[in-house]
């Protein structure tokens, strides 16, 4: 017997199930579907790659931009009301002067703690020397410069006249059995530059006028002669940098570019890459530089050594760099800069002779450089008439069994007008340094692997600190004498014994700078 509401109940579940059915179908058809229309979407993607991010980036500087932006670096223009309306040759030196700079060591303090004293004091680079503790007369200073004469005689470079044997030995002696040598010890070594000191009342005409004629410092005084300052080379071309606005004679050289000024020099002396820190540090040493440039094969400026680097000999573990090549050091003081500063950092130490003023200045300034190397490269306008981009330049060699130098010459106009630039690159072997460990080695560094190792130029002059406040004296109506004079002199203080036969090269020209 058939129960009416049991079919009921029967069809209507019969009924859910196929609904059921029916939905579960559908929705897989969808997801099947959905799934087909993703991959034929990425497959669509694939074949047609996203829209480069250059399309949505803001034009950067065009070359020209750049290099106009290179060549006229910006300038302070806002006056400073401490020096505005003034002529800058009746601003005094005491004015300029810094408490701070003062350093003292004694004669009678160890080479170990005046290196140490150096080393804080970055400023100016040198610690006044007093015969006693209380004393605030300064008769001597003790710079780099000195720290390089003493490392020659302690590593053994320095071969001593007869009668300074005895003190060699007692220096290398005393190096060795890590005993204090006192600086009163180590004066006859040392180079004798003459200390010129100024009353702080003095005015800013005197002292350019000395730093125009290649003195690099000047002691500050008060009225009783005791040293209040220092006043360099460097921290009066940076004030003149920053206050260039409030002086107009000053002002209106920094459009001019190097070629229209004519200063600088074209005869310069270069260590090749390849050769020894040691022969960079015997280089300035004989020539009295505090800087010299490292050059590849083709007299490519490569870097810069100064005897301010010498920082990262003062340590036993790292006297084997003296081994190393310049290229190699010049890797260690990149990495040390790095470590310094939390970034990698190549200081450019070159210009062109279609650099500005301004652009060298700001270099000058920024790399707290003596000197700015100046490479042949292509003129930067249309309108300027091209620069040959190879002049004609004599290879010179210090060996003292070298071949006379010979003529290298390159592409370009053989015949431009001025003098030709003059290279002399040392070769000279050293006898190797005693290291205390002879069996450290260090990883060689390839010179093209460092950053801008490629884009400098052929080296064909240098323009130093003297030549630019040389060149503000004269255009302020000041007479400042030959700068070559004051290098004659710091030649000739430096130690005879070490110097090689850099003159058999020389001829009458001078090469240092």
């Amino acid at each position: 017997m058939d129960i009416p509401g049991a079919q009921e109940s029967a069809a209507n579940s019969s009924n859910s199930s196929l609904g059921a059915t029916l939905s579960t179908s559908q929705t897989e058809r969808n997801k099947s579907g959905h799934i087909a229309a993703h991959r034929q979407s990425f497959a669509e993607d694939q074949r047609r790659p996203p829209p480069s991010p250059r399309s949505h980036r803001h034009p950067s500087l065009t070359q020209q931009a750049v290099q106009e932006l290179m060549n006229h670096p910006p300038i302070n223009r806002h006056a400073n009301p401490q020096y505005a309306g003034r002529n800058w040759q009746e601003i005094a030196v005491g004015e300029l002067a810094v408490a701070d700079d003062v350093k003292w060591t004694d004669l009678d303090e160890s080479v170990q703690d005046a290196t140490l004293a150096l080393l804080k004091n970055h400023p100016t680079n040198a610690v006044l020397v007093r015969e006693t503790p209380t004393s605030k007369r300064a008769i001597s200073t003790f710079d780099y410069s000195d720290l390089n004469a003493y490392l020659l005689v302690v590593v053994g470079l320095a071969k001593p006249e007869e009668e300074q044997i005895e003190l060699y030995d007692h220096i290398v002696k005393s190096a060795q059995a890590q005993t204090p040598v006192a600086l009163r010890e180590i004066q006859p070594i040392l180079k004798k530059n003459e200390l010129v000191a100024l009353p702080a009342e003095a005015t800013l005409d005197v002292a350019v006028e000395a730093f125009g004629s290649g003195i690099h410092r000047l002691l500050i005084t008060n009225s009783a002669g005791e040293v209040i300052g220092i006043l360099s080379q460097l921290r009066l071309l940076e004030f003149f940098w920053k206050e260039a606005v409030n002086f107009p004679v000053i002002d209106r050289l920094y459009g001019s570019v190097l070629r229209d000024l004519q200063i600088g020099s074209t005869q310069i002396i270069a260590v090749n890459a390849d050769g020894p820190l040691a022969d960079a540090l015997l280089l300035m040493h004989n020539e009295g530089l505090t800087s010299v440039a490292v050059v590849d094969q083709g007299l490519n400026v490569l870097g810069n050594i100064s005897t301010a680097d010498l920082r990262l000999l003062t340590t036993t573990n790292n006297l084997p760099l003296l081994k190393r090549s310049c290229m190699h050091f010049i890797s260690v003081i990149l990495n040390e800069r790095g470590v310094e500063h939390g970034r990698d950092s190549f200081p450019v130490f070159y210009v062109n002779p279609y650099s500005t003023l301004a652009h060298t200045v700001a270099k000058l300034v920024a790399t707290r450089s003596h000197r700015m190397w100046v490479v042949e490269t292509a003129s930067p306008s249309p309108s300027a008439p091209a620069t040959p981009l190879l002049q004609p330049v004599q290879l010179g060699v210090t060996a003292a069994t070298a071949p006379p130098p010979t003529s290298v010459t390159g592409v370009g106009s053989s015949s431009s007008p001025g003098p030709q630039p003059t290279v002399l690159v040392s070769s000279q072997t050293p006898s190797a340094p005693q290291s205390p460990l002879p069996g450290q080695s260090f990883s060689s560094v390839p010179s093209a692997s460092l950053p801008g190792a490629h884009v400098s130029g052929r080296l064909s002059g240098v323009v130093s600190l003297t030549d630019v406040l040389n060149l503000f004296a004269k255009s302020s109506g000041l007479r400042p004498s030959d700068p070559s004079e004051q290098r004659a002199r710091r030649r000739r203080s430096s130690s005879a014994s070490v110097r090689p036969s850099l003159d058999a090269g020389r001829g009458s020209v001078d090469f240092r700078r």
